[in-house]
């Protein structure tokens, strides 16, 4: 410990300066005003459209687009065939000469860009090519795919201009179409399904081999109007697989055929259920409406006995669906259905049919979660947004893994194994929470972004960045230690690798340019906004501004800017610095504990002073080892054989008081204000500790400082310092912290809630890492090249049994 000799000095007006070896700011000293730098540079300039908080502004408009579709699916070729009619209004204040259309399918059809510009794949530095990849290119020589328009026409019915541009259509309209008008158009269309395994997409079929059935699952399945808005005029950045999708809202009245043994599940609520469902259906329906667990509409025995009929008559299921920005289904007749009542205050609708549709290869799992997790993920997001605004909420099983959502209507994964042995299914410990999870994140999907309506081909963790972050608290909800992110129950414990690697950009990237995507477009946003929640602004602030965030732009379509202003704007937290290091840059947080310094408050009093200082002087400079080795030799100095050299110096040391320290002393009280007394007077009695406690920012994020006190009498205190100390050095910081008792150690973060990238340099003193280490058995032996190649083969055995894919093996041609 060190002792302070000079209590004060006047500065600028006076002040209590405690001397001592206090940090200076280094060479970045001024780096903390560009790290608070305000945005108003970066964002876009507030309008009539959009206004400074973040809200819609007095002249928000959108585009609206409605739709009568009729399609059919041919089972026998695996292919769609529909008719649409498009009733378009223009509510911009311009008038529009043309109309953009995507045409998602395009993007399979081998001509596309995305299909031009796929990569060849490389494995520990070599050429590699899976099986997966070669199946791909196989299924692309087979059949073609596409969407094949065979009529666009007005309400006349007579024939529109129209031009392909890979994904999307340009259609040309014979006059203007002014603000507040509408057009009504029509497309025929056809286009062969694919099948997700080979050609990789969010919609196809599923073929189950042994018994020869399909599943159907049809999303982006028919020409859908690109979004015109206020930020960008037409959105018609090609879809290449990555960027998702910007859309409108509007009415749907769809009209689906299937064969007459097909369940189906859509968007929307069946209109038509006395033509396509029996009595027996339907009286369970009714009962389901009134169940708080789920019910069978469709027995699993039921759904066996309709997979072996396979019937080729035809039957039309039609659905009705209000203010929505998209339309999926999924139809077949494998499928188990069951349903429960969700019921909610403040909605437009009191109850809503949560329900789950599942071949049998799904069960015993999904009967037992999907339709709970519906009904949990929709408890959990009303309470953090708004009542759910739709009457249905469908869960549907399609491929074996990944999920993808639309309106009232989601596609998950997830499926128990055979076990051999037992010729029993069962599931995993991955495979129960993977579809919980997965169910929780697409439900979710339906709040963002197909009600709060983000731009998804530009920014995509608008939506998977806000939407894990919601699925996150919803799992907690679900159960302690839900195991969310592998052997890591913190998210912002998995975000850390990702943040301090070099294979990463700023969160603000364009969504088709975005590499390692999980992380950047969903656990990173994500880890941002729980360190917002948890850290930053705490929870109540937080939740009020996301909560009006959501209810600001639901039904509408807000950019970024409008999130990051109405988080500020209903908080009053200046979140600037915040977006600015955790959006727009690729630091990452690793705050550093460097040093600390204790002292507890000099009296200047010679007296009591000089004593302790001759103690602490002993202390930190230990006597000379020569000099004791030379007095265990019987070594006599000069002075011990001639003490006539002896004078009054020899009988006293620097420490000792004179005259002169006594009256400097009593000048120095005499000398003092008498608000200095008092200050001076107090800090003698209260005889507190005084540290100076230095932390580096290595990481290049100003973040919050949690710390914990840790004290000599074994108690501890937690303080949470707000990022704002790094505003004028954010390189270098030093806290004063002053206690009544001493301090042991002082630690950093302990809760894991900053994302800190290094908890090494989280304690002072630095504490030794504690772990376990495995005992091996040496190999003597000569190198076996069999041996080795055998492990390979293990490990290679191990990564495919994950999920990884075989590869095929090359050899290069002469």
């Amino acid at each position: 410990m060190i002792r302070v000799k000079t209590l004060m000095s006047l500065v600028a007006g006076a002040g209590l300066l405690l001397s001592g070896s206090i940090a200076q700011a280094d060479e970045s000293i001024g780096s903390g005003a560009r790290a608070f730098k305000q945005l108003e540079e970066i964002l876009p300039s507030p309008n009539v459209y959009r206004d400074a908080s973040g809200a819609p502004g007095p002249n928000y408009w959108q585009q609206e687009a409605d739709y009568k579709i009729k399609v059919r699916l041919d089972e026998q070729n695996r292919r769609i065939i529909g008719a649409e009619t498009i009733t378009y209004t223009n509510n911009a204040p311009t008038s529009l000469r043309y109309l953009w259309v995507q045409l998602d399918q395009n993007k399979f059809n081998n001509g596309s860009i995305s299909r031009r510009t796929e990569t060849a794949s490389k494995r520990d530095g070599k050429d590699s090519l899976s099986f997966s990849a070669l199946r791909r290119e196989q299924s692309h020589e087979e059949r073609p795919y596409g969407a094949e328009i065979k009529a666009v026409k007005d309400a006349r019915g007579n024939d529109l201009k129209y031009t392909i541009v890979d994904t999307m259509m340009r259609i040309d309209l014979p006059a203007p179409l002014k603000t507040g008008g509408q057009t009504v158009f029509s497309i025929d269309w056809e286009h062969n399904i694919i099948q997700e395994a080979s050609i990789g997409g969010r919609g196809g079929y599923e073929w189950f081999e042994e018994n020869d059935t399909y599943i159907y699952f049809l999303a982006q399945w028919f020409p859908r109007m690109a979004a015109f808005t206020d930020y960008t005029g037409w959105q018609h950045k090609q879809f290449l697989g990555q960027g998702e999708f910007t859309l409108e809202f509007g009415d749907y009245d769809v009209e689906i055929t299937v064969p007459s043994d097909h369940i189906v599940s859509s968007t929307g609520v069946l209109t038509n259920p006395g033509a396509v469902l029996t009595k027996t259906q339907r009286d369970r329906l009714k009962q389901a409406e009134k169940s708080d667990k789920p019910i069978y509409i469709v027995t699993p025995e039921e759904a066996l006995e309709n997979e072996q009929d396979k019937e080729t008559d035809l039957k039309t299921w039609k659905f009705s669906a209000e203010n929505v920005r998209d339309f999926a289904w999924s139809s077949s007749r494998k499928y188990i259905w069951d349903a429960m009542a969700h019921h909610q205050e403040g909605g437009k609708y009191d109850t809503v049919m949560a329900m789950s549709f599942f071949p049998n290869e799904a069960d015993p799992v999904w009967s037992l979660y999907s339709t709970q997790a519906v009904v949990h993920t929709m408890d959990v997001y009303s309470k953090y947004s708004f009542p759910y605004p739709y009457p249905v909420a469908q869960s549907v099983n399609t491929w074996a893994g990944g999920g993808m959502e639309y309106p009232m209507i989601t596609f998950n994964g997830y499926r128990p194994v055979l076990d051999k042995e037992t010729g029993q299914k069962t599931y995993s410990r991955r495979t129960k929470y993977g579809l919980i999870g997965v169910v929780i994140h697409e439900i979710g999907h339906i709040y963002f972004p197909m009600v709060v309506n983000s731009d998804e081909r530009r920014w995509t963790w608008m939506d998977e960045g806000l939407n894990t972050f919601l699925e996150y608290l919803a799992e907690v909800e679900w159960e302690e230690n839900f195991p969310a992110f592998g052997n890591k129950t913190n998210l912002l414990d998995s975000i850390t690798d990702y943040m301090t690697s070099a294979n990463q950009v700023p969160i603000m990237t364009q969504s088709d340019s975005v590499i390692s995507f999980g992380p950047n477009a969903y656990t990173k946003p994500a880890s941002a906004l729980t360190v917002l929640r948890e850290t930053v602004m705490g929870r109540e602030q937080f939740d009020y501004a996301f909560k009006e965030y959501a209810r600001r732009w639901k039904f509408k379509r807000p950019t970024p800017a409008d999130f990051f202003r109405t988080m500020e704007d209903a908080s009053g937290v200046d979140l600037d610095w915040f977006w600015r290091a955790w959006f727009y840059t690729n630091d990452h947080v690793d705050i550093g504990i460097t040093d600390v310094r204790s002292y507890t408050v000099s009296t200047q009093d010679p007296e009591v002073e000089f004593p302790q200082d001759r103690a602490q002087k002993a202390k930190d400079q230990p006597e000379p080892l020569q000099q004791s080795r030379n007095r265990e030799a019987g070594i006599k100095t000069r002075l011990q054989r001639v003490p006539a050299l002896k004078d009054m110096y020899n009988d006293n040391d620097e420490f000792t008081v004179t005259n002169k320290d006594r009256n400097e002393f009593n000048s120095f009280l005499d000398g003092l204000k008498p608000w200095q007394k008092r200050v001076y007077e107090k800090a003698m009695a209260d005889k507190n500790f005084i540290y100076f406690v230095d932390f580096k920012n290595i990481g290049g994020v100003p973040s919050p400082l949690p710390v914990t006190l840790h004290f000599e009498d074994g108690s501890s205190e937690d303080m949470l310092i707000p990022a704002e100390i790094w505003r004028f050095n954010s390189m270098n910081v030093t806290k004063m912290i002053i206690r009544d008792k001493k301090i042991a150690s002082v630690e950093l973060d302990r809760h894991h809630q900053t994302a800190d990238a290094d908890f090494g340099n989280n304690h002072f003193p630095q504490q030794i890492s504690q772990s376990r280490i495995k005992l091996y058995k040496s190999d003597r032996k000569r190198k076996d090249l069999m041996a080795d190649m055998l492990v390979k083969l293990k490990d290679r055995a191990k990564a495919e049994a994950k999920g990884d894919d075989k590869e095929v093996p090359l050899t290069p041609a002469n």
